[in-house]
């Protein structure tokens, strides 16, 4: 199998498999002196020694968020996203706006907040913020890099016109995160460690100083108060493992990114690129071909991982929300594919699936 679908999900990461094994088999606790096993909330020896590997993997997470902020620990993105959402709401009662090609994990809480759309042009980027409809004392919604296209919103501008009226700027940042700066200006941002080669189940929410959001779970003091139930130093220890290994290959990850891009467009002449070519990340692209059916595609070339979109919304059998929020027609959102690759792609592999999809596509009729 060549895979060629990142934005779904990354593979792991060694060095963050060996960070979590560490703590699964209990050798990596001699690093703290105490149990692998024990719960981080305990106060003997072996707790304090759990409770240390969770707040390493904290500084590690946060070493690549803006300064002057605290990193809380959660299941994945959607909880972050979900919890910053609907309690942010409360805190900031005036009113929810939101980018129109949210993820699901924010789209459908924006929904049933009644928020404001905030809508996007032609090449999947967010219109000039209108303060007409930026809400006085709320909280608006903004992606960084949208998981179907990639492209690059302007966060810090949103971030300026959402203070000018009072209100709070959440940030989706999980496709961006390790692999674009983080601007300055959010004051909450949702992270998911599988996006960045670490493990599922856990992600994170980032929150400014000052920023005072309800508790999501109650039931003891775990995570500064804010989210109650046992804390995995497994898991904290995997994400941060990841998040030390991106930053430490930032440079190194986006030229390979780039090369891959350079060689996928040199190979897929003949497709167009949904979405903005420059202001966009580059391990995503997301391509159309007319004649082109997408999900016989995959069928047909079944040895090459890729996707239709979300992968959250794969299987639904609806046309892409965010192609559509572009003005792409349904039947060119019907023959659109996503591609994404990253750190662990060879250019080989690239070459190999692109071939494979190429060939799948002359089976349909489309040279």
């Amino acid at each position: 199998m060549i895979y060629l679908d990142y934005q779904a999900t990354t593979p792991l990461a060694p060095e963050a498999r060996e960070a979590m094994l560490r703590w699964l088999e209990g050798a990596g606790a001699d690093d703290f002196g105490g149990d692998g096993f024990a719960n981080p909330s305990s106060t003997h020896k072996a707790g304090r020694a759990a409770a240390a590997a969770v707040e390493v993997a904290r500084d590690q997470v946060a070493a690549l968020l803006p300064q002057g902020g605290r990193v809380i620990f959660t299941s994945g993105a959607t909880e972050a996203l979900n919890w910053a959402l609907f309690n942010g709401a409360k805190a900031k009662p005036g009113g929810v706006a939101g980018l129109s090609i949210e993820h699901a994990a924010s789209l459908q809480c924006l929904e049933r907040l009644s928020a404001q759309n905030l809508p996007v042009d032609s090449a999947g980027l967010a219109l000039p913020p209108d303060a007409a409809l930026i809400p006085e004392n709320g909280i608006v919604a903004t992606m960084l890099v949208n998981n179907e296209v990639g492209t690059v919103q302007p966060v810090a501008d949103f971030a300026a016109a959402a203070h000018a009226k009072n209100s709070l700027l959440l940030c989706d940042a999980v496709q961006g995160y390790g692999r674009v700066a983080i601007p300055d200006g959010a004051d909450l941002i949702a992270l998911s460690a599988h996006k960045i080669h670490g493990p599922k189940g856990i992600g994170a929410l980032w929150v400014r100083d000052g920023i005072d959001l309800e508790p999501l779970m109650f039931g003891g003091a775990q995570e500064q108060g804010m989210r109650s139930g046992t804390v995995s130093p497994a898991l904290c220890a995997g994400f941060g493992a990841a998040a030390a290994l991106a930053a430490e290959r930032f440079d190194a990850d986006a030229a390979h990114v780039e090369r891959l891009w350079s060689l996928a467009l040199d190979m897929l002449p003949e497709w167009t690129i949904n979405g903005d070519a420059e202001r966009r990340y580059h391990g995503n692209l997301n391509v159309r071909r007319e004649g082109v059916n997408g999900l016989r595609l995959m069928s047909d070339a079944r040895e090459v991982a890729f996707s239709l979109g979300s992968a959250c919304g794969s299987g639904s059998g609806k046309v892409s929300h965010v192609l559509r929020a572009m003005g792409v027609s349904e039947a060119d959102a019907r023959a659109s594919i996503r591609l994404g690759w990253g750190r662990y792609t060879s250019e080989q592999d690239l070459r190999d699936g692109l071939t494979a999809i190429r060939e799948a596509a002359r089976l349909q009729g489309v040279n």
